[in-house]
Protein backbone atom coordinates (compact mmCIF):
# COMPACT_ATOMS: atom_id res chain seq x y z
CA UNK A 1 0.00 0.00 0.00
CA UNK A 2 1.11 3.69 -0.90
CA UNK A 3 -0.02 6.67 0.54
CA UNK A 4 0.66 9.80 -1.12
CA UNK A 5 0.42 12.30 0.83
CA UNK A 6 -0.23 15.92 -0.93
CA UNK A 7 1.07 19.75 -0.75
CA UNK A 8 -0.19 21.95 0.27
CA UNK A 9 -2.86 20.33 2.72
CA UNK A 10 -4.28 21.24 6.40
CA UNK A 11 -4.34 25.00 8.05
CA UNK A 12 -4.42 27.96 5.21
CA UNK A 13 -3.01 31.17 7.18
CA UNK A 14 -6.59 32.90 7.79
CA UNK A 15 -7.36 29.30 10.03
CA UNK A 16 -4.07 29.29 11.51
CA UNK A 17 -4.81 33.53 12.55
CA UNK A 18 -8.30 32.39 13.41
CA UNK A 19 -6.86 29.56 16.05
CA UNK A 20 -3.93 31.90 17.09
CA UNK A 21 -5.98 34.46 18.01
CA UNK A 22 -8.17 32.50 20.52
CA UNK A 23 -4.59 30.62 21.80
CA UNK A 24 -3.73 34.18 22.66
CA UNK A 25 -6.51 35.44 23.73
CA UNK A 26 -6.70 32.21 26.35
CA UNK A 27 -3.29 33.37 27.72
CA UNK A 28 -4.24 37.17 28.08
CA UNK A 29 -7.00 36.00 29.97
CA UNK A 30 -6.43 32.89 32.04
CA UNK A 31 -9.51 31.89 34.34
CA UNK A 32 -11.90 34.49 32.66
CA UNK A 33 -14.75 33.28 30.65
CA UNK A 34 -13.97 33.53 26.56
CA UNK A 35 -17.06 33.72 24.20
CA UNK A 36 -16.92 32.81 20.41
CA UNK A 37 -19.38 33.52 18.43
CA UNK A 38 -19.95 30.27 15.73
CA UNK A 39 -16.73 28.00 15.28
CA UNK A 40 -13.79 29.18 15.32
CA UNK A 41 -13.26 26.93 12.17
CA UNK A 42 -15.24 24.62 11.05
CA UNK A 43 -13.40 21.28 12.49
CA UNK A 44 -14.95 19.41 15.13
CA UNK A 45 -11.53 18.71 16.96
CA UNK A 46 -10.75 22.30 16.87
CA UNK A 47 -13.86 23.15 18.38
CA UNK A 48 -13.62 20.49 20.89
CA UNK A 49 -10.04 21.16 22.35
CA UNK A 50 -10.89 24.74 23.10
CA UNK A 51 -14.44 23.72 24.70
CA UNK A 52 -12.17 21.64 27.03
CA UNK A 53 -10.00 25.04 27.52
CA UNK A 54 -12.89 26.52 28.78
CA UNK A 55 -14.38 28.22 25.63
CA UNK A 56 -17.73 28.74 25.08
CA UNK A 57 -19.27 28.84 21.50
CA UNK A 58 -22.60 30.56 21.19
CA UNK A 59 -24.74 30.98 18.08
CA UNK A 60 -26.45 34.43 19.62
CA UNK A 61 -24.58 37.66 21.60
CA UNK A 62 -27.93 37.01 23.74
CA UNK A 63 -25.79 34.23 25.49
CA UNK A 64 -22.39 36.44 26.60
CA UNK A 65 -22.60 38.38 29.29
CA UNK A 66 -22.50 42.28 29.09
CA UNK A 67 -19.15 43.13 29.00
CA UNK A 68 -17.25 40.21 28.55
CA UNK A 69 -14.62 39.43 25.65
CA UNK A 70 -16.16 37.72 22.51
CA UNK A 71 -14.50 36.27 19.09
CA UNK A 72 -15.96 36.69 15.86
CA UNK A 73 -14.59 33.73 13.97
CA UNK A 74 -12.82 33.13 10.45
CA UNK A 75 -16.17 33.16 8.48
CA UNK A 76 -16.96 36.78 9.40
CA UNK A 77 -20.08 38.64 10.60
CA UNK A 78 -22.47 40.99 9.55
CA UNK A 79 -21.77 44.28 10.63
CA UNK A 80 -25.17 44.14 13.04
CA UNK A 81 -23.44 42.00 15.10
CA UNK A 82 -20.57 44.41 15.82
CA UNK A 83 -23.39 46.99 16.67
CA UNK A 84 -24.54 44.55 18.94
CA UNK A 85 -21.44 43.34 20.65
CA UNK A 86 -20.83 47.55 20.87
CA UNK A 87 -24.79 48.27 22.32
CA UNK A 88 -23.69 44.98 25.21
CA UNK A 89 -20.35 46.72 26.00
CA UNK A 90 -18.43 43.27 24.54
CA UNK A 91 -15.11 43.52 24.05
CA UNK A 92 -15.10 42.01 20.48
CA UNK A 93 -11.94 40.68 18.93
CA UNK A 94 -12.34 39.79 15.14
CA UNK A 95 -10.91 36.51 13.33
CA UNK A 96 -12.55 36.87 10.27
CA UNK A 97 -9.92 35.77 7.66
CA UNK A 98 -8.56 38.99 5.72
CA UNK A 99 -9.33 37.30 2.11
CA UNK A 100 -12.92 37.14 3.35
CA UNK A 101 -12.59 41.04 4.69
CA UNK A 102 -11.55 41.39 0.84
CA UNK A 103 -14.86 40.19 0.46
CA UNK A 104 -16.27 41.95 2.65
CA UNK A 105 -15.17 45.54 1.52
CA UNK A 106 -15.66 44.96 -2.16
CA UNK A 107 -19.36 44.53 -1.82
CA UNK A 108 -19.29 47.85 0.34
CA UNK A 109 -17.45 49.54 -2.49
CA UNK A 110 -19.74 48.15 -5.18
CA UNK A 111 -22.93 48.75 -3.13
CA UNK A 112 -21.74 52.35 -2.69
CA UNK A 113 -21.32 52.54 -6.28
CA UNK A 114 -25.05 52.05 -6.98
CA UNK A 115 -24.40 48.24 -8.33
CA UNK A 116 -26.30 44.88 -7.70
CA UNK A 117 -24.18 42.26 -6.19
CA UNK A 118 -24.55 38.65 -7.38
CA UNK A 119 -22.94 36.95 -4.19
CA UNK A 120 -22.12 32.76 -5.69
CA UNK A 121 -22.17 30.68 -2.82
CA UNK A 122 -24.02 28.44 -0.50
CA UNK A 123 -26.24 30.98 1.20
CA UNK A 124 -26.68 29.25 4.82
CA UNK A 125 -22.71 29.36 4.95
CA UNK A 126 -21.64 32.08 7.84
CA UNK A 127 -19.47 33.37 5.35
CA UNK A 128 -22.00 34.36 2.90
CA UNK A 129 -24.00 35.41 5.86
CA UNK A 130 -21.59 37.88 6.60
CA UNK A 131 -20.84 39.39 2.89
CA UNK A 132 -24.62 39.92 2.14
CA UNK A 133 -25.41 41.54 5.73
CA UNK A 134 -22.78 44.59 4.12
CA UNK A 135 -25.38 45.65 1.58
CA UNK A 136 -28.54 43.28 2.38
CA UNK A 137 -30.84 45.25 -0.36
CA UNK A 138 -28.37 45.52 -2.83
CA UNK A 139 -27.13 41.30 -2.47
CA UNK A 140 -29.05 38.47 -3.67
CA UNK A 141 -27.16 34.94 -3.55
CA UNK A 142 -26.78 32.67 -6.30
CA UNK A 143 -26.09 29.00 -5.31
CA UNK A 144 -26.32 27.47 -9.21
CA UNK A 145 -27.18 28.28 -12.54
CA UNK A 146 -30.94 27.39 -11.77
CA UNK A 147 -31.04 30.69 -9.30
CA UNK A 148 -30.44 32.71 -12.02
CA UNK A 149 -34.29 32.53 -13.69
CA UNK A 150 -35.62 34.40 -10.22
CA UNK A 151 -33.51 37.13 -9.50
CA UNK A 152 -34.27 40.60 -9.39
CA UNK A 153 -32.78 42.36 -11.15
CA UNK A 154 -32.84 46.47 -11.74
CA UNK A 155 -30.34 47.29 -14.48
CA UNK A 156 -28.47 44.44 -15.80
CA UNK A 157 -25.78 47.02 -16.77
CA UNK A 158 -25.24 47.84 -12.73
CA UNK A 159 -24.43 44.19 -11.92
CA UNK A 160 -21.25 42.60 -10.40
CA UNK A 161 -20.50 39.30 -8.86
CA UNK A 162 -18.55 38.21 -6.16
CA UNK A 163 -17.68 34.71 -4.49
CA UNK A 164 -17.45 32.75 -1.49
CA UNK A 165 -14.23 32.34 -0.91
CA UNK A 166 -13.98 28.26 0.15
CA UNK A 167 -16.06 27.06 -3.01
CA UNK A 168 -15.02 24.86 -6.21
CA UNK A 169 -13.46 26.40 -8.47
CA UNK A 170 -14.89 24.44 -11.29
CA UNK A 171 -18.51 24.75 -9.33
CA UNK A 172 -17.82 28.64 -9.42
CA UNK A 173 -16.93 28.75 -13.11
CA UNK A 174 -20.37 27.25 -14.29
CA UNK A 175 -22.42 29.83 -12.44
CA UNK A 176 -20.10 32.48 -13.47
CA UNK A 177 -20.38 31.22 -17.21
CA UNK A 178 -23.95 31.32 -16.81
CA UNK A 179 -24.12 34.69 -15.04
CA UNK A 180 -22.17 36.24 -18.21
CA UNK A 181 -24.45 34.53 -20.53
CA UNK A 182 -27.82 35.71 -18.81
CA UNK A 183 -26.30 39.29 -18.09
CA UNK A 184 -23.28 39.71 -20.56
CA UNK A 185 -22.21 43.24 -18.98
CA UNK A 186 -22.23 42.06 -15.53
CA UNK A 187 -18.98 42.94 -14.06
CA UNK A 188 -16.22 40.79 -12.50
CA UNK A 189 -14.04 41.73 -9.24
CA UNK A 190 -10.63 42.90 -10.07
CA UNK A 191 -9.27 39.72 -8.90
CA UNK A 192 -10.39 36.36 -7.91
CA UNK A 193 -12.45 36.18 -4.52
CA UNK A 194 -11.65 32.09 -3.96
CA UNK A 195 -9.03 31.80 -1.66
CA UNK A 196 -5.01 31.05 -2.82
CA UNK A 197 -5.72 28.09 -0.33
CA UNK A 198 -8.60 26.48 -1.84
CA UNK A 199 -7.43 26.86 -5.40
CA UNK A 200 -4.05 25.27 -4.32
CA UNK A 201 -5.83 22.40 -2.31
CA UNK A 202 -8.12 22.28 -5.67
CA UNK A 203 -5.41 22.28 -7.70
CA UNK A 204 -3.24 19.43 -6.02
CA UNK A 205 -6.82 16.56 -6.16
CA UNK A 206 -7.01 17.57 -9.45
CA UNK A 207 -3.18 16.56 -10.55
CA UNK A 208 -2.84 13.72 -7.62
CA UNK A 209 -6.59 12.18 -7.22
CA UNK A 210 -6.80 10.41 -11.10
CA UNK A 211 -3.75 8.35 -10.45
CA UNK A 212 -4.96 7.11 -7.34
CA UNK A 213 -7.12 4.27 -6.12
CA UNK A 214 -8.83 6.10 -3.44
CA UNK A 215 -9.10 9.60 -2.13
CA UNK A 216 -9.15 10.32 1.77
CA UNK A 217 -9.72 14.26 2.60
CA UNK A 218 -9.26 15.00 6.26
CA UNK A 219 -11.73 17.62 7.33
CA UNK A 220 -15.57 17.99 9.13
CA UNK A 221 -18.60 17.65 7.09
CA UNK A 222 -19.92 21.14 7.83
CA UNK A 223 -16.32 22.51 6.44
CA UNK A 224 -16.81 24.11 2.74
CA UNK A 225 -13.25 23.44 1.59
CA UNK A 226 -13.58 19.65 2.86
CA UNK A 227 -16.42 18.95 1.17
CA UNK A 228 -15.48 20.34 -2.25
CA UNK A 229 -11.77 18.36 -2.60
CA UNK A 230 -13.99 15.43 -1.81
CA UNK A 231 -16.14 16.24 -4.85
CA UNK A 232 -13.78 17.34 -7.06
CA UNK A 233 -12.13 14.13 -6.37
CA UNK A 234 -15.13 12.19 -6.87
CA UNK A 235 -15.60 14.42 -10.24
CA UNK A 236 -11.92 13.16 -11.90
CA UNK A 237 -13.30 9.79 -11.19
CA UNK A 238 -11.52 8.77 -7.65
CA UNK A 239 -13.47 7.60 -5.39
CA UNK A 240 -13.18 9.81 -2.78
CA UNK A 241 -14.15 10.18 0.76
CA UNK A 242 -14.15 12.84 3.94
CA UNK A 243 -13.14 11.60 7.35
CA UNK A 244 -12.99 13.68 10.74
CA UNK A 245 -10.19 11.50 11.81
CA UNK A 246 -8.45 7.81 11.84
CA UNK A 247 -11.34 6.56 13.67
CA UNK A 248 -13.31 6.56 10.92
CA UNK A 249 -11.50 4.60 8.37
CA UNK A 250 -13.25 1.71 6.81
CA UNK A 251 -10.96 -1.23 5.08
CA UNK A 252 -13.15 -1.81 2.68
CA UNK A 253 -12.11 1.47 0.77
CA UNK A 254 -8.67 -0.74 0.42
CA UNK A 255 -10.09 -4.59 -0.03
CA UNK A 256 -6.55 -5.63 -1.70
CA UNK A 257 -3.84 -4.23 0.46
CA UNK A 258 -2.28 -2.57 -2.61
CA UNK A 259 -3.92 0.40 -2.93
CA UNK A 260 -2.36 3.98 -4.13
CA UNK A 261 -3.92 6.11 -1.63
CA UNK A 262 -3.76 9.88 -2.17
CA UNK A 263 -4.35 11.49 1.56
CA UNK A 264 -5.01 15.60 1.75
CA UNK A 265 -6.99 17.54 4.36
CA UNK A 266 -8.86 20.74 4.36
CA UNK A 267 -7.81 23.85 4.99
CA UNK A 268 -9.25 23.61 8.84
CA UNK A 269 -8.05 20.67 9.38
CA UNK A 270 -4.78 19.91 11.87
CA UNK A 271 -1.98 17.84 11.05
CA UNK A 272 -2.15 16.05 13.62
CA UNK A 273 -5.01 13.80 12.54
CA UNK A 274 -3.31 13.52 9.05
CA UNK A 275 0.26 12.02 11.13
CA UNK A 276 -2.39 9.37 12.86
CA UNK A 277 -3.82 8.11 9.57
CA UNK A 278 -0.45 8.10 8.43
CA UNK A 279 1.17 6.29 11.07
CA UNK A 280 -2.01 3.70 11.09
CA UNK A 281 -1.29 3.12 7.65
CA UNK A 282 2.09 2.28 8.12
CA UNK A 283 1.90 0.32 11.67
CA UNK A 284 -1.05 -1.17 10.67
CA UNK A 285 -0.97 -1.93 7.11
CA UNK A 286 2.87 -1.87 6.24
CA UNK A 287 2.07 0.97 4.15
CA UNK A 288 5.02 3.35 2.62
CA UNK A 289 4.69 7.20 2.47
CA UNK A 290 5.16 9.60 -0.39
CA UNK A 291 5.09 13.09 -0.43
CA UNK A 292 3.59 15.41 -3.59
CA UNK A 293 4.90 18.38 -3.37
CA UNK A 294 2.46 20.19 -6.12
CA UNK A 295 3.03 24.08 -5.06
CA UNK A 296 4.66 25.46 -2.22
CA UNK A 297 2.59 27.92 0.50
CA UNK A 298 4.63 30.62 2.83
CA UNK A 299 2.18 32.97 3.95
CA UNK A 300 1.97 35.28 6.60
CA UNK A 301 -0.55 37.72 8.14
CA UNK A 302 -0.40 40.37 10.87
CA UNK A 303 -2.61 39.75 14.43
CA UNK A 304 -5.83 41.07 14.09
CA UNK A 305 -5.89 45.13 15.50
CA UNK A 306 -8.67 44.18 18.14
CA UNK A 307 -6.26 41.82 19.56
CA UNK A 308 -3.02 43.71 19.18
CA UNK A 309 -5.31 46.62 21.70
CA UNK A 310 -5.82 43.76 23.61
CA UNK A 311 -2.50 42.67 24.14
CA UNK A 312 -1.38 46.70 24.76
CA UNK A 313 -3.83 46.58 27.28
CA UNK A 314 -2.19 43.64 29.45
CA UNK A 315 0.88 45.13 28.74
CA UNK A 316 2.14 42.80 25.91
CA UNK A 317 4.32 43.51 23.03
CA UNK A 318 3.10 41.96 19.77
CA UNK A 319 5.19 44.01 17.51
CA UNK A 320 7.21 41.18 16.45
CA UNK A 321 4.10 39.00 16.38
CA UNK A 322 2.93 37.28 13.60
CA UNK A 323 0.68 34.33 12.12
CA UNK A 324 2.73 32.24 9.26
CA UNK A 325 1.70 29.04 7.69
CA UNK A 326 4.35 26.51 5.95
CA UNK A 327 4.16 22.89 4.72
CA UNK A 328 4.37 20.54 7.96
CA UNK A 329 7.44 19.24 8.66
CA UNK A 330 7.16 15.05 8.40
CA UNK A 331 9.06 12.65 10.71
CA UNK A 332 9.22 8.97 11.49
CA UNK A 333 8.40 9.37 15.29
CA UNK A 334 5.09 11.50 14.33
CA UNK A 335 4.10 9.37 11.15
CA UNK A 336 5.04 6.56 11.24
CA UNK A 337 7.76 6.31 8.38
CA UNK A 338 9.64 9.51 6.21
CA UNK A 339 8.03 9.96 3.08
CA UNK A 340 9.63 9.36 -0.28
CA UNK A 341 9.55 12.52 -2.88
CA UNK A 342 7.46 12.10 -5.85
CA UNK A 343 8.18 13.81 -9.08
CA UNK A 344 5.15 14.95 -10.52
CA UNK A 345 4.75 15.93 -14.08
CA UNK A 346 2.45 13.78 -16.72
CA UNK A 347 1.93 11.15 -13.65
CA UNK A 348 3.70 9.97 -10.43
CA UNK A 349 7.20 8.70 -10.27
Amino acid sequence: MKIVLVNPRGFCAGVRMAIDVVDQVLELIPGEALYVYHEIVHNRHIVERFIDRGVRFVESLDEVPEGSIVIFSAHGIPPSLRDQAQQRNLTAIDATCPLVTKVHSRAIRYARQGYQILLIGHKNHQEVIGTMGEAPGQTQVVESPECIKSLKIDDPEKLVYLTQTTLSTDDAGVIIDALKEAFPKIKAPPTEDICYATTNRQEAVRRVAPQCDLMIVVGSRNSSNSVRLMEIGENVGTRSVLIDDVSELDPSWYPTGNERIMLTAGASAPEDLVSEICKHFVTEHDASLHLADISEESVEFGLPLTLKRLMEEHGVDHRDRRITIEAPTITADQYGDTPVPLTISGGLS
